[in-house]
């Protein structure tokens, strides 16, 4: 049930790993789409037609940090839930860690902590990674948690009442050091069939071929590298070869929205009669972290049993916050809608364990259940050691924006289970050419005008204008393209219809309009028409693009938008906003950055301390030997080394203090822009807040925004210090003479 690229106890089926091994259509209308999407999208609806949907992914195994391939699943179906509540819809998306299983307990254990502990930590740091890029849980939980454990010891028992549940003894790999039954992935030796060495219990990553982990040559215990003994142990298993769940199986694979799924499912089930289904072995021994089976002392629920129903504990909880009836949306018969989001490698346990547990012990099926590929990064599987294995805190630390990535994933993501390449090179072009080049790009050619020539308001008469009608148009289409995931038909029918609106700009030239003063009718519409089909085409982008959509929203000084407002327009009732930059450029020297940080942090997780310490050592003695004395006359640059440097006077309109820092100073900056500038500056130990405002002094204007822990830094002011401020303390901020204005240029 886990979006880790960590298998834990076991992983999934042999069955499955031989098909999906380890890695990471036209739709013109809402008509042609297919048909199990089209009776997903209304069957349910209410009288009102406000249907009421819940929605989960995947949830990532409380065990690692969530990286740019786990990205690509929360990203897709964050879009799909933002573009349901946009049609009004009760829309819940919930998640949760996933927290139990030998995994977490073992590396509990190696960092001193109880497995409490470290899921708490964990959770904090998936769902910082979640909030930043605006993946909008209404609930974000945990599987280790008392709904979770009423819920999971309900189904269980309503199993059992059912004949669904049975014990055998089953013969297992023991580790007589560790005192533990070891899961296959926890046991390594040399594969059965080719010989390779270091392979894992379950199968071999050389040649391929799947095994039992008794098949293993000269095995050993990746817990203690002690040699594996055979021990029996009850089991207990859930029968999933019942001729009820068949029968039940075969109905339901007919609804799934994706034929891959449902010839995968039918190649599982086999032919009618000729079940290939296996029964489900759903415990595990003690030691284990996890949920006691009841009436079963030393006998836990497998991680994959609790987990699934992590989903519905955590839409309980929130069912709790707002007084919601869980029963109604949950229990058999309910006429609510309920969808899966996952990855292809655990279609297994969504497609057969998780229906089937749902059926028969008295809840609702899922109406679908999403599955996509895996992501590679540049072509390749995504690497450490290339600095491809990229987390998402360490995008967000490189100052990448994440609405970057969002878009580019949306780009490339439709209905299917295909795989997708982040091609980096490709990532920097098409962000910068469509959004930039095309979107922004139409809003900052046009608001100046309108507000320094017509008191930014638009043009009510232009809002009839034909090109805008042909935006109105194309909305629903575009949102029955979100609807049917079809994402990239989505965002390429939006960039064509920007591709016009440009066409028109380029046509009307505003910018000669603007030298004929004795004919502002023109100008005033063509600014009118352009600002209008920003709006129309920000309406396109929002589900994509929400935290770009709020600023589009204060800037147009217009509510929130929902696909209802494809009928409305601007009006000259309201004033526009001043135009803020809404968006700026990949710099390649991020995507460097960012490849080097990944890399860097692979270094540091490996180099054992000594190591680490050394090449500290050496890096600080470096800097230092590079460092130019007193008397030293530092490198000579040329003047056009200099002129790229933007240097500019800048006002001190406020100073902080910034909590959790001894070094820093928060300043807001006032350089002759429509807004000000937020810059730390590590001067706090030279200068109290109350000194600095309103004072002048120097910035750099034109370096690249860094993302810090306390926030965005948009420059760098300029101070002065002595070559060793140990030897001869002293911090010095350049003030210009006071004739200064803010934002002029220091040349």
């Amino acid at each position: 049930m886990r979006a880790s690229t960590d298998s834990p106890n076991g992983g999934a089926p042999a069955l499955l790993k031989s098909r999906f091994p380890p890695a990471t259509s036209d739709f013109p209308s809402l008509m042609s789409a297919p048909a199990t999407d089209l009776a997903a999208a209304g069957a349910h609806a209410n009288q009102s037609g406000r249907r009421q949907i819940l929605v989960t992914s995947a949830l990532p195994y409380a065990n690692g940090q969530i990286h740019i391939g786990h990205l690509v699943e929360y990203i897709q179906t964050d879009i799909w839930v933002r573009a349901l509540r946009m049609h009004g819809h009760e829309v819940y998306y919930v998640g949760a860690d996933d927290t139990h299983g030998t995994p977490v307990m073992l590396r509990a254990e190696k960092e001193g902590l109880t497995p409490q502990q470290l899921i708490a930590r964990v959770w904090q740091e998936h769902k910082r990674d979640f909030d930043s890029f605006g993946v909008s849980f209404d609930n974000y939980y945990s599987t280790d948690s008392e709904e979770n454990r009423v819920l999971s010891e309900s189904v269980y028992l309503a199993l059992k009442e059912a004949g669904f549940i049975e014990t055998r003894d089953i013969e297992q790999a023991y580790d007589p050091v560790k005192n533990m039954f070891l899961p296959d992935r926890f046991i390594k030796g040399e594969c059965p069939k080719c010989g390779a060495k270091d392979q894992y219990g379950d199968s071999c990553e050389v040649c391929g071929s799947t095994y039992a982990p008794t098949d293993l040559k000269n095995p050993y215990s990746v817990v203690s590298g002690a040699t594996p003994i055979r021990k029996t142990s009850t089991h207990y298993f859930f029968r999933l070869s019942d001729a009820r769940c068949e029968d039940f199986l075969r109905g339901w694979v007919s609804g799934l929205a994706q034929p891959e799924a449902t010839n995968k499912m039918r190649e599982w089930l086999g032919e009618s009669g000729e079940s290939k289904l296996a029964d489900w072995d759903i415990s595990r021994d003690a030691p284990y972290f996890g949920f006691e089976i009841p009436s079963a002392p030393g006998k836990y629920f497998y991680v994959w049993l609790d987990a699934p129903v992590g989903y519905y504990a955590s839409f309980k909880n929130l069912c709790e916050k707002r007084g919601l009836d869980f029963e109604a949306w949950v229990k058999a018969g309910s006429k609510t809608e309920q969808y899966h989001f996952i990855g292809k490698d655990i279609l297994y346990f969504h497609t057969l364990f998780w229906p089937a547990m749902l059926q028969f012990s008295g809840h609702r099926t899922p109406t679908n259940v999403f599955a996509h590929g895996f992501l590679t990064v540049d072509g390749a599987k995504m690497s450490k050691s290339r600095g491809t294995f990229i987390t998402a805190q360490s995008y967000v630390d490189t100052g990448l924006n994440p609405e970057w990535l969002r878009y580019y994933f949306a780009a490339k993501l439709n209905s299917t289970m295909e795989d997708l390449d982040l091609n980096l090179e490709d990532f920097q072009a098409r962000v910068n050419s469509d959004l930039v080049g095309k979107y922004i790009n139409i809003a900052s050619r046009a608001a100046g005008f309108l507000i320094k020539r017509f008191d930014g308001r638009v043009q009510d008469s232009a809002m009839h204008h034909p090109l805008l009608e042909q935006l109105r148009a194309a909305i629903a289409q575009i949102a029955a393209h979100y609807e049917a995931r079809e994402y990239s038909r989505a965002l390429r029918q939006t960039m064509e219809l920007a591709d016009a609106v440009n066409g028109y700009v380029d046509t009307a030239k505003p910018w000669e309009q603007a030298r004929d003063p004795a004919n502002p009718v023109a100008l005033h519409e063509t600014c009118s028409v352009s600002l209008e089909a920003f709006r129309l085409l920000s309406l396109a982008l929002k589900p994509v693009l929400p935290a770009l959509a709020e600023g589009v929203e204060q800037f147009l000084a217009i509510e929130p938008l929902t696909w209802a407002d494809a009928g409305k327009a601007l009006s000259s009732q309201q004033p526009i906003n001043a135009y803020r930059h809404l968006m700026t450029r990949v710099d390649p020297k991020q995507i460097e950055a960012l490849l080097a940080a990944n890399r860097d942090s692979l270094q540091a997780t490996e180099a054992p301390a000594a190591a680490a310490a050394e090449a500290t050592r050496k890096s600080k003695a470096a800097r230092e030997a590079k460092k130019p004395a007193a008397d030293e006359t530092p490198e000579v640059i040329s003047i056009d080394d200099f002129a790229k440097i933007d240097l500019r006077v800048a006002l001190i309109v406020d100073c902080n203090i910034v909590e959790g820092s001894d070094k820093l100073l928060q300043l807001t900056l006032d350089v002759g822009e429509e807004k000000t500038r937020n810059v730390f500056s590590g001067i706090r130990s030279a200068y109290k807040p109350e000194d600095l405002k309103g004072k002048l002094t120097v910035m750099v204007a034109n370096l690249a925004p860094r993302k810090m822990k306390f926030g965005m830094s948009e420059g760098m002011v300029l101070a002065a210090s002595a070559a060793d401020e140990k030897a001869e303390p002293g911090l010095y901020i350049l003030e210009p003479h006071s004739g200064a204005k803010p934002g002029m240029r220091v040349r």
